[in-house]
């Protein structure tokens, strides 16, 4: 059958490999196990289940599939070959009170023959199709590795097709696709032929029927399981879950610990690799030198659909995806003066645990060089000439004011480290700790201001969905600073603007609490970010790198072949090479600090001059900590997270101490021969060129302070006015620290899973 929507015209994602990944489940339904996936954000669940595998004579060419989704999908699409383009097709929508479906090529094609089984139901709230397709493993120009696992891809649209009456009917574009890796040799049953029948457990004869009509009233169940309760339920798989996860397992806690992404790196179970290093077990997530390309790759898939600005969706969140800058905290970066309580003001044995679980280095390369330096040296002799001192900057964290050092990282032997290969694993060694992924939590499910679980996407891991605690269990929420304020929204805690949101929705609010139950408290309110400008140069001792451009695609080939022998060279290492800082104190009197980030590249550039696009590099100057200028972040009526009021300038003296230390920053420039300011130009002051730069530009996606410590939760992250809800994630920082926030959090992680496991009344 002929593919003629708009689909196949926008969307060709051929050879693409992603790290969400199948599992196998029951469905309760009809007691077939299909070996599949839910994707998170939609609630849609994709099965496949095969005959037995053989190893000698021809495999059969069928199997049975099912899609079960919410009402409001109008139309599903299913790929088995894991693109749009030259392969094989699978669409359905329901219609009144039966599934509709064809298979779609992109030239004629007759092989498919597809039955709809009597287990496709349609009801009220969703549609399930459950069908057989017989000569489906293969196609023209592709076929389906039977004893293996590759990608699918589905395609979403809440946009009704054509005419639905009409197999053949054509339709607008997808609302949404994704990819999931299905795996095909873990798919077959030798209850096969009696699946086909209906009935999981006695041998029949194959049906016959080609019925698609099903009745309305059938009570639609999805795959459910005994729940098991848990001690602490930790909500998302960032640093701060990650962290307070490994802790309080590491305490004798039953704990799990659930993640709405899939895996990242190699050692995870990620897939994602380049072309060059692909047979290596080094994903995207494991190359330092990869980090440029996360903002420019073509499937993004890591990102978070649902929130506006940069959050990753994965296991390790943020550490996976980010620069990982790592500096250990200076001590005024937890005092009270910051907004923290005085209980916090001891930081050091905390960060002492973290450092000694996760070292930092200033030279990732395993063979102990440094690579692609020369922004750095450039950089130096501009700052040297301003009375900077040159540091290793970690070796002396409370010395940030006229310093500047190589730049400091988390990486393990040439390879992206974090609390993924370090925290993790060891709690991965424990038979007391529970870790899943593809488990969307919406929200906690409580009883005043008593926590019982939690509500997921995934019902097998307790009926509808619902984990429960142990009588005296918790919730620790670590979703980051946009995913647990929606969480909280979802609960019932929250502003009354947030919470009436969610009573818009009809899926979410039938999760809220009875209204006498909300609690208003400010989550969203007293968001900081970093404010940040770039400068762009050019020296003629600058290598670019060609902007980091073809690392993802094409890299260097010399660079590429040292890097995959031993982890070492420019691979090794991420985009920033020297960082530096330096005290203001503003006309309001209150102190602020200034940091400098210098990386070989740029983003982009805006001059009126000839340059060499090859000798440019950039600084970037962030305003940290001592930043008054606050915002607010939440919810759209789609419960989408986004910022509601953007948090750089609001106070403007915030922008006048900025523009003074740029203008520091160039004071000297004519002291370093060859250097060059292009963007700004001479044809634009930096004032006129901060006054003038794009607000969606000046994000450093250093989000704190949405659930801040002491007016969304107490002194030791309890939520206000609950017995058991607590919060660990870069949220609860009252404002942003001296350098980027990564290392302060894991810091605050460590202290908030002490404070929590010395609470009485606990687990």
């Amino acid at each position: 059958m002929v593919l003629s929507f708009l689909l196949l015209s926008v969307l060709s994602i051929s050879g693409s490999v992603l790290a969400q990944s199948s599992s196998g489940y029951t469905d309760s339904g009809n007691g077939f196990v299909f070996q599949g996936y839910t994707d998170p954000v939609y609630d849609v669940t994709y099965g496949l289940v095969f005959p037995p595998l053989v190893t000698t004579g021809t495999n059969s060419t069928e199997f049975i599939g099912e899609i079960v989704a919410p009402i409001g999908a109008q139309w599903i699409g299913l790929s088995l070959g894991g693109a749009m383009l030259d392969s094989l097709l699978l669409v359905a929508w329901p219609n009144i009170n039966s599934v509709v479906f064809s298979s779609r090529y992109t030239t004629a094609y007759t092989g498919p023959i597809i039955t709809s089984l009597p287990s496709t139901t349609v009801n009220s709230t969703h549609w399930k199709w459950v069908f057989r397709c017989q000569n489906c493993t293969s196609w023209q120009g592709g076929s389906i590795n039977l004893g293996g696992s590759s990608a699918l891809a589905w395609a979403y649209s809440n946009v009704a097709v054509n005419d639905p009456s009409d197999p053949q009917s054509s339709f607008q574009e997808h609302t949404d696709f994704g990819f999931f890796g299905e795996n095909f040799a873990a798919a077959h049953s030798s209850n096969y032929n009696n699946y086909l029948n209906g009935d999981p457990g006695t041998t029949s004869s194959v049906p016959t029927s080609t019925s698609t009509v099903v009745s309305s009233t059938t009570t639609l169940t999805s795959p459910t399981t005994t729940a098991t309760p848990y001690d602490y339920i930790v909500v998302g798989a960032g640093p701060g879950g990650i962290i307070a996860a490994d802790r309080l397992s590491e305490a004798g806690k039953k704990v799990l610990l659930l993640e709405r992404g899939g895996p990242s790196t190699g050692e995870t179970g990620g897939t994602y690799d380049a072309v060059w290093a692909e047979g290596t077990n080094l994903t995207k997530f494991d190359i330092p030198g990869l980090f440029e390309s996360m903002f420019t790759d073509s499937n993004p898939w890591y990102w978070c659909k649902d929130i506006t600005v940069f959050a990753g969706c994965l296991l390790g969140g943020g550490t996976s995806i980010n620069g990982a800058l790592y500096w250990l905290p200076q001590d005024s970066d937890f005092s009270t003066s910051v907004g923290w309580p005085s209980s916090w003001g001891n930081h050091q044995p905390y960060t002492n645990k973290m450092a000694a679980r996760l070292p930092s280095t200033d030279h990732p390369s395993t063979d102990g060089l440094r690579y692609l330096e020369q922004s750095a040296t450039v950089t130096a002799q501009l700052l040297n000439g301003q009375g900077y001192r040159n540091i290793t900057i970690n070796d002396d964290p409370n010395s940030k004011d006229h310093s500047y050092g190589n730049s400091a990282f988390d990486f393990i032997n040439g390879k992206r480290g974090g609390p993924v290969a370090t925290y993790l694993q060891t709690a991965l060694a424990r038979s007391n700790f529970v870790y899943k992924d593809h488990t969307l939590v919406s929200n906690v499910v409580r009883n005043g201001s008593q926590i019982t679980g939690v509500q997921t996407n995934d019902s097998s891991l307790g009926p509808n969905g619902v984990v429960p605690l142990t009588p005296n269990g918790r919730v620790i929420l670590s979703a980051g600073s946009y995913g647990s304020p929606r969480i909280l929204f979802q609960s019932g805690i929250g502003p009354a603007d947030m919470i009436a949101l969610v009573e818009g929705s009809p899926t979410a609010a039938a999760n809220l609490p009875p209204s006498s139950q909300y609690i208003d408290l400010p989550v969203g309110y007293n968001v900081s970010d970093n404010p940040s400008i770039n400068f762009v140069f050019t020296h003629p001792s600058i290598d670019a790198y060609d902007n980091w451009a073809d690392v993802w695609t094409d890299p260097r080939p010399a660079d590429a072949v040292q890097y995959l022998k031993d982890q070492s060279g420019v691979f090794a290492g991420a985009s920033p090479k020297l960082n530096f800082w330096r005290s203001y104190t503003g006309t309001d009197d209150k102190q602020r600090w200034m940091q400098g980030t210098v990386r070989p590249g740029a983003s982009a550039v805006n001059t009126t001059y000839a340059y060499n696009d090859s000798q440019i590099f950039t600084i970037t100057t962030y305003l940290s900590q001592g930043v008054t200028s606050r915002g607010r972040i939440g919810i759209n009526a789609a419960l989408t997270g986004l910022p509601l009021v953007n948090p750089w300038f609001t106070d403007p003296v915030d922008k006048s101490t900025l523009i003074t230390a740029l203008n520091d920053i160039v004071s000297n420039i004519n002291t370093v021969p060859g250097l060059t300011l292009i963007t700004p130009d001479n044809q634009t002051t930096i004032t006129d060129y901060v006054n003038s730069y794009d607000p969606g530009s000046l994000d450093s996606n250093h989000w704190v302070g949405s659930n801040s410590i002491g007016s969304v939760v107490d002194s030791n992250t309890k939520v206000f006015s609950t017995n058991n809800l607590f919060v660990v994630d870069a949220s609860i920082i009252p404002s942003l620290p001296t350098g980027n926030p990564h290392g302060t959090l894991m810091s605050a992680a460590e202290q908030a899973a002490a404070k929590i496991l010395a609470l009485a009344g606990g687990p």
